[in-house]
């Protein structure tokens, strides 16, 4: 007896989210095994006695075949035990919900931003083909792709914190402000908003503006390309064609007729473009002093603390997983062809 064809599929969804995720936790395995540091003497440090390693090692069960260790790591990470860490003293996955969150309004913001401003400029440049708008828009894209990131953010600090003083400097909130509202999401907009500190509230948005702005402008550089590549395939087909001739609006066969045709490609990029900010904004963190994910990652990786770098290096992976799984959700539920 054949299973009905939804189970079927979401069955099939089930092994290959689970097989991937698999060898995501293979892969950070290796990496904790093959790296030049040693786990225990991060713990107990250089000078400790011999048989205090040896004791720490096997406590650890570092002692263990290489199979036995992975099968144990494994376990741990599904009952969500990725260790503690050395540098905090804390479970790795209680400091990865802190940190997270701050990562997360980041990337969201400048995704945010770079969709609302990236795709119309894309569907610009795409109608204007040639002529001084998209050349100007491609010229803005090829800054975003040029531009190295860190140096961005020194120079945006430099001018509009240092110089005009138009915003605050790094940091999510003014010192003042640390401590007054409860982090119920971790999400700091929300949270104010939800405890009606708005002053709080604003002070976040406004240290929010010029980080998210950065990443923002490299996200609208990734997504106005690829909208242009995508309208130009669409407005040379002969359903456009046909659509002038009937005398349908000039604004409505851009707007509606091609750029329909390019939503479900369009999804994709966008989520990736959204999974490269939530991983890809470790030097925006550093440079803005953000307490973010990134900024954790790189703390850890100095002070060679590998369970919070492996627990971190998983978390961006199972990222990764999830925005594409949903891409695919959306992709069906846009596409009926898909499903």
């Amino acid at each position: 007896m054949s299973l009905p064809r939804p189970l079927r599929v979401a069955l099939s969804v089930v092994v290959t989210v689970g097989l991937t995720f698999l060898g995501l936790l293979f892969v950070t395995f290796i990496i904790g095994r093959v790296v030049p540091i040693d786990p225990v003497l991060a713990i107990v440090g250089d000078r400790a006695p011999e048989h205090v390693v040896e004791r720490v090692r096997q406590e650890l069960g570092l002692d263990l075949p290489l199979y036995e260790q992975f099968a144990i790591y494994v376990w741990n990470v599904v009952q969500g035990d990725l260790g503690n860490s050395v540098l905090t003293a804390n479970p790795v996955l209680e400091d990865i919900k802190r940190v997270f969150p701050a990562t997360l309004e980041l990337a969201t913001v400048a995704t945010l931003l770079g969709v609302l401003l990236g795709v119309p400029m894309g569907v610009l440049a795409a109608v204007y083909q040639g002529r001084w708008p998209d050349q100007v828009i491609r010229v803005v894209g090829l800054l975003g792709y040029s531009i190295p990131v860190f140096w961005l953010g020194l120079m945006g600090l430099l001018l509009f914190y240092a110089t005009l003083d138009w915003v605050p400097g790094p940091g999510r909130l003014n010192f003042v402000y640390d401590g007054l509202i409860d982090p119920v999401t971790g999400v700091m907009l929300i949270d104010a908003a939800m405890a009606g500190e708005w002053d709080i509230f604003w002070n976040a948005a406004s240290h929010l503006i010029l980080p998210a702005s950065i990443l923002g402008y490299f996200s609208l550089a990734y997504i106005s390309r690829m909208t242009r590549s995508f309208m130009l395939e669409q407005l040379s087909q002969e359903y456009i064609t046909t659509a002038r001739v009937k005398g349908v609006k000039e604004w409505r066969v851009i707007w509606v007729h091609a750029l329909g045709n390019v939503r479900v490609p369009l999804v994709t990029v966008i989520a990736l473009s959204y999974a490269n900010l939530l991983e890809g904004s470790v030097l925006t963190e550093i440079v803005f002093a953000w307490p973010g994910l990134g900024f954790y990652l790189t703390q850890s990786l100095l002070n060679a603390d590998m369970n919070a770098v492996l627990g971190a290096t998983m978390v961006v992976g199972a990222v990764f997983i999830g925005i594409n799984l949903l891409s695919d959700v959306l992709y069906r539920v846009l596409d009926p062809r898909a499903r």
